[in-house]
């Protein structure tokens, strides 16, 4: 359940087929022949009894006798041998096994917990049992049975089918498309999905994620993976079985990370082509080229059914257009007309690439005598660089494949239909205004007074202890009016506009869930019903909202404080296993109706790790009220006017290198934080008009295993030389070492004097890097911790906060 190893199965250096054969038919047959025939160039070894030699390789007899360790090993043999060569490969120094065969019966799925037994002392990674393999074409690495040699490109396929594996590789090979990456899982006995999408979000060969998935094994590692990989790269999901009752909740979990779900394997083969080949920057809005009307009216009402904006044309692209291509109609679509040649295509590109708001360049184009299907992409090759935004083509028939391979080497996409071209685009743009919303900056809500949450947790606590596991009425409202909700009586129903029951249940894989359901509106066919992970903030409340048609009808800002504070409470209150209620939405206002609390010691984790408030803590410094805590997403304006108020010189120190402005994406990186992998401690204190400023930050970033985090620091420019650096460094030091991290490093310019001091005075070591201007630090967050002489607990950063709880046992 880490990426530790991973780089072995997707970099590997030498390879051995354990079962390796020439029979006809066999699976180390086919194993050898297309680890072989791929042309991998490292080290390759047979491993069979019954041969000496295979195919001009020397073979061994068993694993024990390898040359060398190989960096990964392809298994062919029956289940009841895994364990055995896994202890003898993971001794040897191999650290990662591919598992072809299946467990089909309780003797195989018993031999499979052997294995990882065996695999678990030598941290060898396992994939499958019974994948079809994973291949990277960049390094000619062919490790399983793939049907075909795959080309290298710029998608990674992940998949837990193998037949649909082999059916998507052959279809993209016919086409002349390839992958960074393929990956058929098989039984994720170790490594899953979560495990690859870590791997792949930061894998520089990888420009998009496709992923195809019947289920997710571990919910919250899932989450944060999916989470981090669609910060950076576009990430679709396929889950096929709409019909499952637990279908929406997936809806729901893939929107809430960032990932855009496609319906149907077309779509996610079209994105092959989309994502793999284009490099396209889609916004809201794109231009149709084409020459005839017929052709235009058919990609017209493509994209209108695909929900696709077609961008106006600009005054001036209409003088210009006039100009050059005195026989077009100008306008979207932009008529070249029935006699146009094929340079007219670039001529129409060159004059809207000064015309911005145009958007994305769409060609599509049916072969004419005057405009050849070949002579039009010759075109749209030479004049590619000019579509600012991308360039994608449709040419109803397709091209020659010399054609597209020229097209594809130039980054334009090809589509054999406006229907895929403009469902592909669709999803481009579903993937921009996803990412959007997992970078959006939600709206504060007031505060919670620490007093009013503490006595929420009191009454849950007391309740428990005196045997009671469940709040109705009353009880159930005082608890929740302690979050800002107002409690009504069943028959208050004055302008009341629709009624939206929230329930709150724990789902055996993504823990707890909240459902939101309303009668339709009118004749409306269908009842709102969707899925909601918490902790949820007034904009992804806005999300949820969305999906009503009611949400036109009331003011929108009482509903989604409501809703934010329904999971604020569950958030708070650990104790809260399940809740139902009714959200009475009124045309101004919204209260709550028949509140159900139940509780429990112990609920299911959060998917998604909430806000950890048990890391706050407030104290005097130097005579002021500060406030040391994690931060927020609401903290970016603060953190803009923190990080601009800092020198050039020391944003350089900070940043290694010079910086100018930061954009909201990049601020927004900085304030929302995944906490169960970062933290980010700021020291803030109160401005006489009541506005909060950011005095100083510290960060530890985890690796997925929890191996080591890497911390980096700083301090506002007027703040410096007052401590407030080793006061932050001890507290990060202190969350480090509590959540079971066992290294923490980190690097600081040479030049740096002040950043070296503070981190060998606090117990770094510094360390040599491969940049004789910078120097590292390393400390062993496992090793007992030091005093040193005259200091105590509160000097050391330890806070009586830190890693206590206001949970009725005391701890988190």
């Amino acid at each position: 359940m880490t990426v530790r190893n991973l780089d072995a199965l997707f970099r590997p250096k030498s390879v051995a087929v354990i079962g390796a054969s020439n029979r006809e038919g066999s699976t180390g047959a086919m194993v050898w022949k297309r680890l072989i025939e791929g042309g991998f160039d490292g080290p390759v070894w047979a491993v069979n009894p019954k041969y000496d030699m295979l195919d001009g390789h020397a073979c061994v007899g068993n694993a024990g006798d390898l040359p060398d360790a190989p960096t990964v090993a392809i298994v062919c043999t029956p289940p009841s041998t895994w364990p055995g060569i896994v202890h003898t490969l993971g001794g040897h120094g191999t650290r990662a096994a591919i598992i072809v065969g299946e467990a089909r019966d309780d003797d195989g799925r018993a031999d499979v917990q052997h294995t990882l037994a065996a695999a678990r002392p030598h941290l060898l990674r396992v994939v499958g049992p019974g994948s079809l393999g994973i291949v990277t074409p960049a390094l000619k690495a062919h490790l399983g049975a793939p049907s075909v040699t795959v080309r290298s490109g710029g998608v990674a396929w992940v998949s837990q089918s193998n037949a649909l594996t082999n059916a998507v590789l052959g279809w993209a090979h016919a086409r002349g498309l390839g992958f960074s990456h393929a990956v058929a899982l098989g039984d994720e006995a170790d490594v899953d999905a979560g495990d690859v999408l870590d791997y792949l979000a930061s894998d520089p060969g990888t420009r998009a994620i496709l992923l195809e998935v019947d289920s997710v094994k571990a919910a919250r590692k899932f989450m944060s993976a999916a989470r981090a990989a669609a910060r950076n790269k576009p990430v679709l999901a396929l889950r096929s079985g709409r019909s499952d009752p637990a279908d929406a909740l997936y809806t729901a979990a893939f929107r809430r990370a960032g990932v855009v779900r496609v319906d149907a394997l077309d779509d996610l083969l079209d994105e092959i082509e989309t994502l793999g080949v284009g490099r396209v920057a889609a916004g809201a809005m794109a231009t149709l080229i084409t020459s005839d009307r017929g052709v235009a009216t058919l990609a017209t009402d493509a994209f209108k059914a695909a929900g696709d904006t077609l961008a106006p044309c600009p005054p001036g692209a209409v003088d210009a257009l006039a100009q050059a291509l005195p026989r077009a109609r100008p306008g979207n679509p932009l008529l070249l007309g029935s006699d146009a040649r094929a340079e007219h295509f670039g001529t129409a590109l060159k004059v809207l690439a000064d015309q911005r708001s145009t958007g994305t360049a769409f060609v599509v184009h049916a072969s004419t005598h005057s405009a050849p299907v070949e002579e039009v992409a010759q075109a749209l090759v030479a004049n590619q660089r000019y579509a600012y935004r991308g360039l994608l083509a449709c040419f109803f028939g397709g091209v020659k494949r010399e054609t597209r391979d020229a097209l594809h080497e130039h980054g334009i996409p090809v589509h054999t239909t406006p229907q895929r071209l403009a469902r592909a685009f669709e999803r481009l743009v579903e993937y921009r205004l996803v990412r959007e919303l997992l970078m959006q900056t939600p709206e504060g809500q007031p505060a919670r007074a620490p007093e009013a949450i503490d006595a929420a947790q009191a009454q849950a606590c007391a309740a428990l202890s005196s045997g009671v596991t469940s709040l109705d009425g009353d009880e159930a409202a005082r608890l929740l009016a302690h979050f800002g909700l107002r409690t009504v009586p069943d028959d208050a129903r004055e302008d009341a506009v629709v009624d939206i029951t929230v329930e709150l249940r724990d789902d055996d894989n993504f823990g707890p869930v909240f459902r939101f359901t309303a009668p339709p509106e009118h004749d409306e066919a269908r009842p709102m019903c969707v899925f909601g992970l918490p902790p949820l903030n007034p904009v992804l409340s806005d999300d949820i909202l969305s999906n009503s048609a009611y949400a036109r009808e009331v003011a929108p800002e009482p509903v989604l404080n409501a809703l934010t504070s329904i999971s604020q409470a569950v958030s708070e209150i650990r104790e809260i296993v399940s809740l139902k209620l009714v959200l009475r939405v009124m045309k101004n206002g919204a209260a709550i109706v028949a509140p159900h609390l139940r509780l429990s010691a112990n609920r299911t984790r959060f998917a998604i790790m909430p806000y950890p408030r048990r890391y706050e803590e407030t104290l005097d410094w130097r005579g002021q009220r500060i406030t040391v805590r994690p931060i927020r997403p609401e903290d970016e304006d603060a953190h803009r006017e923190f990080v601009e108020s800092m020198t050039p010189d020391d944003l350089r120190l900070r940043f290694f290198g010079a910086v100018g402005r930061f954009d909201h994406s990049q601020l927004a990186r900085m304030t929302q934080i995944d906490y169960d992998r970062e933290m980010a401690l700021i020291a803030t204190m109160q401005n006489d008009d009541g506005s909060i400023r950011t005095l100083g930050v510290v960060r530890a970033v985890a690796d997925p295993d929890n191996e080591t985090a890497e911390f980096a620091m700083a301090v506002r420019s007027d703040q410096k030389g007052k401590g407030l650096g080793r006061l932050l460094m001890e507290r990060i030091i202190a969350y480090a070492r509590s959540r079971g991290t066992h290294w923490l490093i980190g690097e600081a310019l040479r030049e740096n004097s002040a950043m070296i001091g503070l981190a060998t005075a606090v117990g770094f070591t510094a360390t040599r890097t491969e940049d004789p201007g910078v120097v590292g630090f390393r400390m062993a967050l496992d090793q007992p911790e030091v005093k040193g002489e005259g200091q105590n607990d509160r000097q050391k950063g330890v806070a009586p906060a830190y890693g206590a709880s206001r949970s009725c046992s005391g701890t988190r």
